[in-house]
């Protein structure tokens, strides 16, 4: 025990020589200063690296808040307080239209009218500290940065109650640094402007609780309160007062309606969990006690909820209409917005969520600020067309379609109608004077004339080929195209084709848009396609415009991305207009409530195309209506106008299509299912084009009775100088050659006088040609001239094979209806096997001999021999066969280059007669003399068939039955009798 003190005495005295030895305490007090000075650095550098954090932060906020401008009271308290002072819309002339449709009701509420149980919940739950903060909490906005930083799962929020406010009334719901920014700004000044019970009750009045009863969107709590329970914000119970709470933080998902009219929903989970979360805050903040809580928490809140109702708004009278009006508005002033701002409509059109943002802001200008919205629309002409289209009774069948109900996933069948499309548009102003949008807006919300974009078939051709083609001087109306069986795909299937898979041969610009023949057309594109020609559909205004669209050569029939009835009908307008677009609007000016004009349109007409060509493109589209596919027009259109239009029809017959113009306005329309379907080739005994064409008339018509002036103009389209009428040659649009002439060939028709044709006709020629059966050739050099033919004329396809990129495979197709005798195809070449004929073989009886077809192909005709002598010459087609007298019997084969086959084998015809013997002249004679037997005609044996006889095709149709456009998937051709249907977009795979 002593030894164990003694060492414990032992080292304390060993500690107590370290600390007082001098080397030691020098270099702990050497530490020390070390150590300090590192705290007292590190100090000082988090103050200043916090003061410069600080003055960073400072000058950031700053900088995001240095466009916001200085709000006066009087300014914040209207922004503050103007719930919704929606705008006046009028028809043209200012005609009265109505006040600007809204989805959103609400009643206004004094404070002291809503329940205290509402007041304390709202506050629990989404500002506990309202009745202390100064518009702003630091650490729920420091909170709430952090979680923003670190990306942290739980989003607790920061805005305040007055934030809110502010977000909603004054600012936009974009997710930025910079809108938060402002949000702080404007709630601290807000805060100085206006006591709590001022801000509380703003809120109250505009914050979104779901929907009613009748699936219509509230705001409001007095709104709430009567559209969910059936009582007044003031008679709200606890658990009534906490359900409505709880609701703004996801107002559509924890409603208890859906959108399906105000039908109850399956799953209220999830407003009943919000409801007990709100109770819970109520009861830790000290707003109710425990045993409210508990009450409340029991309480079936679901037997309060109100039985689904009507909608407490009035029948809107024009849905198409004001829904248009309010799009078109909300963008012009986002656009005003924007430019107040300092950006650009091309920022805008780049950045879709600034776009957005400023569209919001707009939205909510519309309807707070009281504008007058000035439009276009002709309230006599818009509601005769209406009633017009709504008892058009030739619509056709409706069809089934599966939907999906978007809350339930239940998947049910609807019937689905054929839907319409229709506008009428000032062609010199660009005003829409009146448009159909759907049948029923109840059933299908859009607007099928402005915003349903559809594939525009055989309308295109007009815009996309003939008069881009026109203005690149690749072809006037009376260049001559080929209408044959072509593969511009490839080899394999012939691509495009006609809808009856039958061809014209040889037809003009003129009559391959008058009778809409999809060959010609994609041909003509095909050889314009490097120079753009879809830069001309952007300058008059298609916006939908896909990549693949720019080069396809299925989109010279139509089929692109798609196009609205708005934009298809506003081009057209170009050709009445000489050539200029001017942009289709609505809108004519908005003003505000104290009659500034805030905005007002102003015609900016774009250059397109030349005067010559709009007029060339217009003539040719008259005889689309005077002999074309549009001719059912002639007896349902009650007035008669200086119209020119084109007939369209969509893949597998989706749309159906029918645009035209006058001098004063055009005019479309469109039918077809919202989701692709096959409009019925006939109903009522009327083909789907012929329906349409009389939908367009009897609209037509509705317009004619309201204001014939306007659609009915005195006077005709004018051709301008620098037109010229010439004469061609109508197999290869040159100027006519003595062949040509000879042969009956020259066509006249208009061109433009810079384009118009300047060389003679070459390929028209009296060559010596071979005939083969019905087929003809042309005969080589050395082709002996016994199997040579001369007279009329040949046609030498090689120029039009050079427009297709390929050969024709049967150039009798040029010319299918041989209306001229003395026209003559050269089907092709008759290619020369360079071999010696091999020898036939003949056989004989009695006087003829015969033979069979030559196996080889290049064989034109035989040469017969008489004991070693030519006798005859046999053309290879015709009856292979040979009578004649007496003698040996030898045949040749002979070749396209003149070269004979070795002699057949020998077969010997006919008898030598046997002398008679002299009789005594008294022997009696035979009492008749028996005539000798005549001699069998030898059978002709192995006639040929004739070989590749051209199948005669596209027989004339019965005047004034046009053909229509149909769909090449189609192959069962009309029955006899019937109008043929309308030619289809026929393009490549889905493009069709």
């Amino acid at each position: 025990m002593n030894q164990e003190k003694r060492g414990w005495k032992d080292r304390l005295a060993s500690w107590q020589s370290f600390f007082t030895n001098k080397k030691t305490v020098k270099s702990a007090r050497i530490t020390y200063g070390v150590v300090w000075n590192l705290l007292l650095l590190l100090v000082i550098v988090m103050v200043v690296g916090a003061g410069f954090a600080g003055g960073a932060a400072a000058g950031y906020f700053a900088s995001l808040v240095k466009d916001e401008p200085v709000r006066s009271y009087e300014k914040m308290r209207k922004d503050i307080y103007n719930y919704e002072e929606t705008s006046d819309l009028y028809f043209d002339d200012n005609v009265y239209l109505g006040k600007l449709r809204t989805d959103l009701y609400r009643e206004e509420v004094k404070l002291d009218d809503v329940s205290k149980h509402l007041v304390n919940a709202v506050v629990a739950t989404e500002d506990e500290y309202f009745y202390e903060h100064d518009g702003v909490v630091p650490k729920a906005i420091l909170r709430a940065l952090f979680q923003e930083v670190t990306n942290s799962s739980t989003q607790s929020g920061g805005s305040t109650l007055t934030q809110q406010l502010i977000k909603n009334q004054i600012l936009t719901n974009e997710i930025s640094f910079e809108r938060k920014a402002k949000e702080i700004l404007l709630a601290l000044r807000l805060e100085k402007f206006f006591d709590k019970k001022e801000i509380l009750e703003a809120y109250l009045n505009v914050a979104t609780f779901g929907r009613n009863a009748a699936g219509d969107n509230i705001a409001g709590v007095q709104s709430a309160a009567n559209g969910i329970f059936g009582v007044d914000a003031k008679d709200l119970s606890l658990p009534q007062a906490a359900f409505i709470a709880g609701l703004p933080q996801s107002p559509f998902g924890y409603t208890p309606f859906s959108s399906d009219n105000g039908k109850l929903k399956e799953d209220l989970e999830p407003g009943l969990t919000r409801m007990k979360t709100v109770l819970s805050r109520m009861h830790a903040g000290g707003f109710i006690t425990e045993k409210e809580y508990n009450t409340a928490v029991a309480y079936d809140i679901t037997k309060d909820f109100i039985k689904k109702t009507d909608s407490g708004s009035t029948v809107d009278e024009y849905p198409y209409l004001t829904f248009e009006i309010e799009k078109r508005a909300v963008n012009i002033l986002a656009g005003i917005l924007a430019e107040k701002a300092g950006y650009e409509q091309k920022d805008l059109e780049k950045d879709k969520k600034l776009m957005g943002e400023f569209q919001e802001l707009a939205d909510r200008n519309l309807r707070q600020n009281g504008y007058k919205v000035h439009t276009t629309i002709n309230k006599k002409i818009y509601d005769q067309m209406q009633e017009t289209a709504k008892n058009f009774q030739l619509y056709g069948n409706d069809k089934p379609e599966q939907v999906k109900d978007p809350e339930t996933g239940e998947v049910k069948t609807i019937q689905e109608p054929v839907e319409v499309g229709a506008i009428l548009i000032e062609n010199k102003t660009g005003k829409i004077i009146s448009f159909v949008g759907g049948r029923n807006f109840e059933r299908e919300q859009l607007n099928h004339a402005t915003d349903a974009k559809r594939q525009n078939g055989s309308t295109m051709k007009p815009l996309l080929v003939y008069a881009p083609a026109m203005e690149l001087g690749q072809i006037q109306p009376g260049t001559v195209l080929p209408d044959v069986e072509v593969y511009l795909n490839g080899p394999g299937s012939p691509w495009p084709h006609n809808y009856d898979r039958t061809y014209s041969g040889l037809t003009t610009a003129r009559k391959a848009l008058t009778k809409s023949y999809n060959v010609p057309a994609v041909i003509a594109y095909k050889n314009i396609l490097n120079q753009k020609p879809t830069q001309y559909l952007e300058k008059m205004g298609f916006t939908s415009l896909a990549k693949d669209d720019h080069t396809n050569l299925s989109a010279a029939i139509g089929s692109i991305a798609g196009v609205t009835v708005e934009e298809n009908v506003n081009a057209f307008g170009t050709f009445a207009n000489g050539g200029k677009f001017v942009d289709a609007y609505l809108i004519d000016k908005i003003t505000d409530k104290d009659g500034n004009i805030v905005f007002k349109h102003k015609p900016m007409p774009v250059d397109v195309f030349s005067p010559q060509t709009a007029y060339l493109t217009l003539d040719m589209m008259r005889d689309v209506i005077s002999q074309g596919t549009a001719t059912p027009l002639h007896n349902r259109l009650k007035f008669s106008s200086d119209w020119a239009g084109k007939t369209g029809t969509g893949h597998n017959y989706y749309d159906s299509w029918f645009v035209a113009t006058n001098p004063n306005v055009s005019f479309g329309v469109w039918n077809g299912y919202d989701t692709q379907k096959s409009l019925e080739l006939r109903y009522n005994g009327v083909s789907y084009g012929a329906r349409n064409i009389y939908l367009w008339a009897d609209l037509m018509n509705a317009a004619y009775d309201v204001a014939p002036e306007l659609v009915d103009p005195d006077k005709r389209f004018e051709m301008p100088g620098g037109i010229v009428r010439r004469s061609f040659c109508s197999v290869s649009g040159l100027l006519p050659s003595k062949a040509c002439s000879a042969a009956g060939l020259v066509q006249t028709d208009l061109f433009n006088a810079k384009f118009a044709p300047t060389k003679v006709d070459d390929s028209l020629s009296t060559n010596r040609f071979v005939r083969v059966g019905d087929r003809r050739y042309f005969a080589l050099d050395s082709t002996p001239s016994e199997f040579v033919e001369t007279g009329g004329v040949t046609i030498d396809p090689s120029y039009m094979e050079s427009l297709i990129g390929h050969r024709i495979g049967n150039a009798a197709q040029l010319m299918p209806r041989q209306e001229n005798s003395k026209i003559l195809v050269a089907s092709s070449k008759l290619s020369d096997n360079g071999k010696t004929p091999a020898p036939l073989a003949i056989s004989g009886s009695g006087k003829a001999v015969s033979w069979g077809t030559h196996p080889e192909n290049d064989i034109i005709g035989y040469r017969v021999y008489n004991n070693g002598k030519k006798v005859a010459t046999v053309r290879a087609g015709s009856s292979l066969s040979y009578t004649g007298g007496n003698g040996s019997i030898h045949v040749t084969a002979v070749d396209i280059a003149g070269r004979e086959s070795a002699a057949s084998n020998i077969v010997k015809i006919g008898e030598e007669k046997p002398k008679e013997t002299p009789k005594p002249a008294d022997e009696k004679k035979p009492e008749a003399a028996k005539k000798p037997q005549e001699e069998n005609k030898p059978q002709v044996e192995n006639k040929p068939q004739v070989e590749n006889k051209p199948q005669v095709e596209n027989k004339p149709q019965v005047e004034n039955k046009p053909q229509e456009e149909n769909n090449p998937e189609e192959k069962k051709k009309p029955e006899a009798g019937s109008n043929p249907p309308e030619e289809a977009a026929s393009g490549q795979g889905n493009g069709q």
